[in-house]
């Protein structure tokens, strides 16, 4: 789990911008094989220009057909009225659901009485030896709490989450396997990969065995914690959690809170085995990655090409300080970047909201995104990628075939979204009602 550098401050910031929470969902309206219409829907359609650049968000009303799970059609609004079920959006603004890539949903106190937070001492291994206290009293109610933060999630538009879970000496995989039953239940309406992670250390703990048997056990992704560090060797941490992922044939996400030094020479020791392992291209994250904070615009340029290059992507928190993570230039550089909303009331953090159109409303202050166009290409942020427009304005979304996970909201267009965080009236799954409520009927 995450503790930023000392450096970082503000933190009362995140507070500020808890967008209202909706009612839990109400049973679901339809199932991922239905079909129905989602009628005058207002979908984004370009960008107006003056002089100066874009000056506004064209928009247009549609219906949109949703069968099986996708978007089946989308056409201008005002046709007969199709047949079957369907449904009046009433010019809500349709935005591509969203996706929170890094959260802990096996280990929080969400949902429970107040704890009163107490001051870290001793860095991670301080925290770590807490947890290492509290994580069997917790694992009794790992699902019931994972439930209500997807129950959270959703509420704000969250159809999707990579979750980071504990495997460890104290509690061996048993984590694991309650969050993933808890996880499957909610199938039809969240979709979701879980990182096995060794939150106390890899190989310094013994701990390669169980690891393989977490990836056997529905783990997605193998995870790794800060291989010098936290795991007490650069060479062994990262060749152990290569070796388990090209045996799992399985995706990489590495937490790195480590300093310039040994951050930067885990990320180049780990683009020198993809270099020799092409299967690994564009399969390794890394989580945090906080040693870019300490780079120079050309330095961190030159990292954001290495990483570009080895299909490398970086999941962020947006982290608030003296330092930067150079977002925009891993960005421009073609590195993905995905946000998450990491801890959510727990011992290692209080602050989290989860809510990802949060993450991208703070990118906009930090980077200067403040003009239409910063604000409705920063929704990629929270989307994990997709946007109603590209740069130049071309409609990139939705289109027939894409997956149906829609949030419906009251604005005009993705810019107001981001500037102003409205309650998200309905937020859809593969079609299938996730929260809010679904429009009345036509």
């Amino acid at each position: 789990m995450t503790l930023p550098p000392a450096d970082l401050s503000r933190r009362a910031l995140m507070g500020v911008a808890a967008a209202a929470t909706l009612a839990p969902a109400a049973s679901a309206a339809a199932t991922a094989s239905d079909a129905y219409v989602l009628r005058n829907v207002r979908l984004e359609t370009g960008y107006d220009h003056d002089a100066d650049g874009v000056s506004g968000t064209k928009t247009a009303l549609f219906d949109v057909r949703i069968a099986g799970g996708r978007i089946a059609a989308v056409t201008p609004a005002g046709g007969p009225k199709p047949a079957g079920r369907a449904y009046d959006a009433g010019g809500l603004l349709m935005l591509p659901a969203f996706r929170d890539m890094h959260i802990h949903l096996d280990k929080t106190f969400y949902g429970d009485p107040w704890r009163p937070p107490r001051l870290k001492k001793n860095g991670i291994p301080g925290q770590i030896a807490i947890e290492q206290r509290l994580l069997p009293g917790m694992l009794p109610g790992v699902e019931a709490h994972a439930d209500r933060l997807v129950n959270l999630l959703q509420s704000k538009g969250a159809t999707f989450a990579r979750s980071q879970c504990n495997v460890d000496p104290v509690v061996g995989i048993q984590n694991l396997v309650r969050l993933k039953r808890a996880l499957d239940r909610r199938d039809p309406t969240f979709g979701h990969e879980i990182v096995a992670f060794p939150q106390h250390g890899l190989v310094s703990v013994h701990l390669e065995q169980t690891m393989r048997e977490a990836m056997a056990a529905g783990a997605t992704h193998v995870g790794g914690i800060d291989p010098t560090a936290v795991d007490g060797g650069l060479e062994r941490s990262v060749d152990t959690v290569l070796q388990i992922a090209l045996d799992a044939k399985a995706p990489i996400d590495m937490h790195l809170h480590e300093p310039a030094e040994t951050g930067i020479a885990a990320i180049k020791r780990i683009a020198a085995r993809v270099e020799q392992e092409p299967s690994l291209k564009g399969r390794v994250t890394f989580s945090h990655c906080f040693c870019l904070m300490s780079l120079d615009d050309a330095e961190a340029a030159d990292m954001a090409s290495l990483m570009a290059h080895a299909g490398m992507s970086v999941a962020s928190t947006v982290p608030m300080g003296r330092k930067v993570m150079p977002i925009p230039i891993l960005l421009a550089k073609g590195v993905p970047v995905y946000m998450g909303t990491d801890t959510v009331v727990d011992f290692w953090g209080v602050f989290g909201q989860c809510d990802v159109l949060l993450k991208a409303w703070i990118a906009c202050q930090m980077y200067g995104w403040s003009d239409e166009f910063g604000l409705s290409q920063a929704l990629r942020l929270a989307t994990g990628g997709p946007v109603p427009l590209s740069p130049t304005g071309e409609q990139l979304w939705p289109r027939p075939g894409d997956p149906a996970d829609v949030v419906l909201v009251r604005t005009s267009c993705a810019a107001e979204t981001v500037a102003r965080m409205p309650p998200r009236e309905t937020v859809l799954h593969r079609g299938v009602l996730a929260a809010g409520a679904f429009p009345r009927a036509a």
